[in-house]
């Protein structure tokens, strides 16, 4: 699906963009695409207009939500089919997102791009092919740009995850011109679409996946005896793991994970909050 272009607001932007209209200001500069960058809108009685487009003002906006205009009024960036899905704004500009009110990316401490930035660093990825299993919002593999990889491989199984890709600033656009080409976006459950890859076609990988309770296959050794197969000997690996409470959880994760790629043919140690692993 292609980007959308159009401001999405917070309630903090709303609030600054109203406020400046009821000081009798005829501008206001600001972000309205999450901090990439800022511009000016032109206040004006009853519509702003931004990038010569008219845009009704905002009603009462809520905490933690991103909205953006429908043609009528602006609305959630967020979906309901089996489970609630919202693009979740930070303090750090770049979002995160939720599933039934459970965050998928950190951002207590650091920004979930520049946590994605950190982890990418690992599997140092210029000049290589990357497989990302996960995609989620995509910073892996807008890291992995920015970083010059030559190609990145990513699956992304959740449509509504991909359709908030779409509304994103941060979340990198596969047909954007100044990607050449090199990010290769697949709707397709990675547990499955793997068996299509060939043998030692990637150098390095990148593991993201939901929490073992939701996506145990893709903690399975099957799995990881098959991103042993893809990936080429002396090729990187970070698999991120989180660190769940072994009181409450009963179980070691992040060991587990390290045994079983190390049953693979991996190299594994922990790193972050995952595992960093090399084929042996």
């Amino acid at each position: 699906m292609p980007h959308r272009s159009g401001p999405l607001l917070i309630r903090t932007t709303g609030e600054t963009l109203l406020a400046a209209r009821r000081a009798g200001q005829t501008h206001w500069r600001g972000s309205l695409d999450l901090g990439r960058s800022e511009g000016v809108a032109t206040l004006g009685a009853d519509t702003w207009t931004w990038s010569d487009r008219p845009y009704p003002y905002p009603d009462k906006l809520k905490d933690r939500t991103i909205y953006t205009d429908d043609g009528d009024d602006w609305v959630a960036v967020s979906r309901f089919s089996g489970g609630l899905i919202k693009l979740v704004p930070t303090d750090w500009g770049a979002p995160t997102f939720e599933i039934d009110g459970i965050k998928m990316l950190p951002t207590a401490r650091i920004s979930p791009f520049e946590d994605a930035r950190r982890k990418v660093a690992l599997v140092a990825p210029r000049g290589r092919v990357v497989l990302d299993t996960c995609g989620g919002l995509g910073y892996f593999a807008a890291c992995c740009l920015e970083a010059g990889a030559t190609r990145i491989m990513s699956f992304e199984k959740n449509a509504d995850v991909l359709w908030l890709r779409t509304l994103n600033p941060w979340s990198p656009d596969p047909d954007a011109p100044e990607h050449g080409g090199r990010l290769q976006l697949a709707h397709a459950d990675v547990s499955q679409a793997i068996a299509a890859l060939d043998e030692a076609s990637v150098d390095a990988i990148l593991h993201d996946p939901p929490r073992f309770g939701i996506a145990g296959e893709l903690y399975a050794q099957r799995f990881y005896d098959q991103l042993a197969r893809v990936l080429r000997r002396g090729g990187r690996l970070f698999h991120y793991t989180g660190a769940p409470n072994r009181l409450t959880s009963g179980r070691d994760v992040p060991r587990e994970v390290a045994q079983r790629l190390r049953r693979a043919g991996f190299a594994a140690e922990p790193a972050l909050d995952g595992v960093f692993a090399t084929r042996r």
